[in-house]
């Protein structure tokens, strides 16, 4: 089980093209918002209704936690405490953790990207202080993936379906779409 974060704020094109690539996989992906409400609203007004409440997560059940970006989206997963104590957790036991455009911040708050290399959207490589930070549009560093931002929400998906269920997958995807990548 996968789950991708939603907080008011959230990037679009991220947060939908990581759950649309996740589910062409076949990979078991919910959508959690950690907000009052399962409507989100992202970034430039698009409405999503996620599939479960924070609350309603089973994380013993989870695999991978992944964060979208987006602004303030991100701002509003780093200050959820229970997230932030779920991802110190997937941290401290190895699982896998992913993060794209701002999000990365988030994992960097929690200690997740100690001695990690890692990437983030441009201009904010100041919020890696535990990372050390790589100007690339994915990096994966061990359990943890990070994203650049928007351009590489396909390449980011990908990585992702291929750490969970292999190159063959990833590569059945990419053909799907046509994708010849840009990481």
């Amino acid at each position: 089980m996968v789950y991708v974060h939603f907080a008011e704020g959230f990037e679009e094109v991220e947060a939908v093209t990581i759950v649309d690539l996740l589910r062409r996989a076949a990979i078991d992906v919910k959508m959690v918002s950690i907000m009052e409400d399962k409507m989100v609203e992202g970034a430039h007004g698009m409405q999503i209704q996620a599939d479960l409440l924070f609350e309603e997560a089973d994380y013993d059940g989870c695999d991978m936690i992944v964060l979208p970006g987006g602004m303030p989206g991100a701002l509003h997963l780093k200050n959820h405490e229970e997230l932030g104590e779920k991802i110190t957790e997937f941290a401290l036991q190895g699982k896998a953790l992913a993060a794209i455009c701002a999000a990365p911040m988030v994992l960097d708050a929690r200690g997740a990207l100690t001695h990690k290399t890692a990437t983030i959207y441009p201009g904010m490589q100041n919020e890696l202080n535990m990372a050390s930070y790589i100007d690339s549009g994915v990096v994966e560093d061990g359990n943890v993936i990070t994203g650049k931002g928007p351009a590489y929400a396909i390449g980011f998906a990908l990585v992702i379906i291929r750490k969970i269920k292999g190159d063959n997958a990833a590569d059945e995807v990419a053909e799907g779409l046509l994708y010849k990548g840009i990481l």
